[in-house]
């Protein structure tokens, strides 16, 4: 728990900086809040925290930005701060903010002078921003808000991550041996391994399967829990052919239910946590957040190699932003127009392609999704995520569910290689070749720096 004291050197600096701004005369907003913005950005360091300005969030349905949001290590939201004009009325814009959906779980509202402090939607107290004592209490009060809970999480997602390894070993355990005698998973196997060779990549081995099989089973729960949607799921061409090869595998001595029964403490409390989140937008950070937890663990090696630490999302929003303003004024193109062909090279789960599904107008997105959006992914679980995520996206926007046909598993430095086209026209993977005969105008992403 933080416990900062009145004489804390932050809290000092804090009122000395106001101080000097106010004795310039400084009254409006954006002039006074740089001070309270330092104070809070060290405070929640001291917490293991991270301060992210001018993140936007989803709250009752809208969206909204608040000056500050105060997020964790696994990208979780644990307070918000919002700074008005010292010449406002704090009372009526507080009104104002919560109308229009603004967070009261854990919200600062400030003017220099006066903090009033939300929690659990109620007013939770009013603190004079010219005591030291009162600016250390509000800190306090924020950063260890709802504590207990956070606590319980933090412990679940570090002793998941701690089995990851040792379970890791024991399911490969189990694969080989049904391998060796259980022939409805060898039937089903052998079927998956076919269709993932002929519509993904044909070089693929069955080890990769394996561990394919092995991260499926450790997370599917997890991604099932936050996507809410069976049907969904049960569509997906590739989720669809992966739990008919675990269904095969439970079919012989191995359980997966008493097998995974080990680890429902755990999902337990990460499935609450994920449950507190409204929109899919925050689902999506999540289940970035967990699943780049859980592949450190599992393989690091594989980590380092290929990048696994993605892209958070306000980094994601400004480049599709920047693109969206260089097409409109450089070009004279939106993001519906047909002449703009997408591609991110290196999609990871997708999130620069959901921030274009959510940019791309309504009336033009069905077309741009099926023809003009281009992704791709050279490790198989990061793929089935993305597959999992994109169509996911399209069918918040649109309510109905369409399979991505820009989604392809394969190297985009090999595909750039002459030598290497031949391997995927044998394989007849249609949507390698089918982006490799568009007319790409955007490449967007943030590739692996590994």
């Amino acid at each position: 728990m933080l416990e900062l004291a009145a004489t804390d050197p932050i809290v000092k600096a804090y009122l000395k900086d106001l101080q000097h701004l106010k004795g310039q005369q400084v009254v409006h907003e954006l002039g006074l809040r740089g001070p309270f913005q330092n104070l809070l950005d060290k405070a929640a360091r001291r917490r293991g925290w991270t301060l992210v300005p001018e993140l936007s969030t989803y709250s009752g349905g809208k969206r909204v930005v608040p000056d500050g949001t105060v997020r964790d290590e696994y990208r979780l939201a644990r307070g918000w701060w919002e700074a008005k004009d010292t010449s406002d009325h704090l009372a009526a814009e507080i009104q104002k903010k919560l109308k229009a959906g603004y967070p009261a779980r854990n919200t600062i509202f400030e003017d220099t002078q006066v903090a009033v402090l939300y929690q659990d939607r109620g007013e939770a107290g009013e603190f004079a921003l010219a005591e030291p004592v009162q600016v250390a209490g509000l800190l306090n009060r924020f950063l260890s808000h709802d504590e207990s809970h956070e606590r319980e999480f933090e412990r679940a997602m570090q002793e998941f991550k701690s089995r990851i390894p040792d379970l890791a070993q024991s399911l490969s355990e189990h694969i080989a041996e049904a391998h060796k005698k259980n022939r409805k998973f060898r039937e089903a196997f052998t079927a998956f391994v076919t269709l993932c060779r002929a519509s993904l990549n044909p070089d693929l081995s069955e080890a990769n399967v394996d561990e394919m099989l092995i991260q499926h089973l450790l997370t599917e729960r997890l991604m099932r829990g936050l996507f809410r949607n069976q049907q969904f799921t049960a569509r997906n061409v590739i989720a669809a052919q992966v739990q008919n090869v675990i269904d095969a595998l439970a079919s012989g001595s191995f359980s997966t239910e008493e097998f995974l029964q080990k680890l429902d403490p755990y999902y337990k409390a990460i499935e609450r946590e994920g449950a507190n989140l409204g929109h899919f937008t925050e689902k999506q950070d999540f289940l970035n957040s967990v699943y780049e937890q859980f592949f450190r663990r599992y393989s690091p090696n594989v980590a380092d190699t290929h990048g696994i630490v993605y892209t958070p999302r306000e980094i994601v929003d400004y480049m599709c932003n920047s693109v969206e303003q260089a097409l409109k004024e450089e070009f004279g193109y939106t993001l519906a127009s047909p002449e703009v062909v997408i591609l991110d090279p290196c999609t990871g789960t997708g999130n620069f392609i959901i921030n274009l599904i959510n940019r791309i107008p309504g009336d033009a997105l069905a077309q741009a999704y099926q023809r003009r959006l281009f992704a791709n992914e050279v490790m198989l679980l990061p793929y089935y995520l993305a597959s999992l995520n994109i169509e996911h996206a399209y069918y918040e926007r649109m309510g109905e569910y369409e399979a991505f046909p820009g989604l392809c598993f394969v190297d985009t430095l090999d595909m750039a290689e002459a030598q290497q086209g031949a391997l995927f026209t044998a394989a007849n993977t249609e949507r390698v070749e089918r982006e490799k005969e568009a007319a790409i105008t955007v490449i967007i992403g943030n590739p692996p720096l590994s």
